[in-house]
């Protein structure tokens, strides 16, 4: 079959890789017919991420027709039309009981490497170094599922793959980041980061009652497409500070809630710890650029909320740790636990009440994705949200 894989930085090939095959009683291998480029796969183009090799096959936003079902899966058959979840889960660990999904203790069979980086080893995730598993990602012609009578869910013919795709990964992450939040009634909610998770963070934040959002980015189409969809009010960080904006714009207060949607590769228009940050990752001596966590922590007001779904990776330094606690502000963070909204999210869809499409602005097919990798991670071409269908 034909994939995207990953060669080093910068170098994702069209591939032909072996077909995917049945391992488990559970798996399903499914036909893909849509897939995208995640902003969280930039970190893999651009070899942040340890424990890459060269030749996986990258992606975990997918959604397909199911091709071959393992002899213990009992909730799938041959011709369903499903979503896949970015993460992998076995529903049955104590993580997977208590909803935290992104948390499975057996779903990465290499947890060994992650402890020995993080204590404790989360879920394993589609395309996504081989310390998070190894698995193959959805980039492909086919994908083999594990724990498919866990994860995937059903979707109704009429919707199209446009409308379902990204409840496999944005659409969740961008719902939990407000959740996450702990939006009130009437909070003034400032977000960093107007790629497609920051919007659909705007978007939930107003679902959850929010009374302003406030969104900060510098890219024109980004800032646009969250006036015009997101009704957001919209700051240029190239243009001013987002503290002296924001401690105008609240009466000096802050806003009650702040989300980064931007994480380890934050860019600041010349700010000196951003600076700092660039330099030590050209050289090796760090790995992520935390300018958008520092600043979400000096613009918070006291007693507020920090939701953090953007990606970090290792260590990070020059965080203000003495005006987190002097503020007695809440973080809360982590990987989505993406099957606890996939129905709750779909049914919004059905309802009307949301239509993800309004994030996509390239659509091709998958022999293009090498180039689209380097569009997106340059923001060229106004691209925000790349679908690529295999074999279109």
């Amino acid at each position: 079959m034909k994939a995207l894989c990953w060669h080093g930085k910068g170098d994702v090939r069209y591939d032909t890789v072996d077909d995917p095959k049945i391992v488990h009683g559970q798996d399903a291998i499914i036909k893909v017919t849509s897939c995208a480029i995640c902003g969280s796969d930039l970190h893999l183009y651009d070899g942040f991420m340890p424990t890459m090799e060269s030749g996986d096959v990258l992606g975990h936003e997918t959604m397909g027709e199911v091709v071959e079902v393992g002899k213990d899966n009992t909730k799938l058959k041959v011709g369903d039309r499903v979503v896949v979840p970015f993460n992998i889960a076995c529903g049955q660990c104590w993580f997977c009981q208590n909803q935290m999904f992104s948390l499975c203790d057996r779903s990465n069979p290499n947890a060994a490497i992650a402890r020995a980086a993080m204590g404790y080893s989360p879920s394993g995730l589609f395309g996504y170094s081989h310390m998070l598993g190894g698995y193959a990602g959805g980039q492909a012609e086919y994908l083999r599922v594990p724990f498919a009578d866990v994860g995937p869910i059903k979707v109704p013919e009429e919707l199209t793959d446009e409308q379902v795709l990204f409840l496999s990964d944005i659409f969740p992450t961008g719902y939990m980041a407000a959740e996450n939040a702990e939006i009130e009634p009437g909070d003034t909610v400032a977000i960093w980061g107007c790629g497609p998770v920051g919007q659909f963070a705007i978007q939930s934040a107003w679902l959850m009652g929010a009374g302003r959002v406030l969104a900060i980015d510098n890219v024109p189409e980004r800032l646009k497409m969250a006036e015009v969809h997101g009704k957001a009010e919209t700051i240029n960080f190239d243009n001013a500070s987002p503290y002296d904006v924001l401690f105008q714009m609240t009466n000096g207060r802050g806003p009650d809630r702040v989300i980064d949607c931007v994480g380890t590769e934050a860019h600041a228009s010349g700010a000196p710890d951003s600076v700092i940050d660039n330099v030590k990752q050209k050289v090796g001596l760090g790995t992520d650029r935390a300018h958008v966590l520092r600043e979400a922590i000096m613009c918070c007001r006291k007693g507020g909320t920090i939701s953090m779904p953007g990606v970090y990776i290792g260590m990070l330094d020059k965080v203000p740790m003495g005006a987190f606690m002097n503020k007695g502000l809440t973080l809360k963070t982590g990987q989505t636990h993406t099957h606890r909204y996939l129905a709750p999210l779909l049914q919004l869809v059905v309802d009307g009440k949301i239509d993800p499409t309004f994030v996509i602005t390239h659509q091709a097919d998958l022999s293009e994705g090498p180039e689209l990798y380097r569009k997106f991670r340059d923001k060229e071409d106004g691209c925000i949200k790349v679908v690529m269908k295999p074999g279109a």
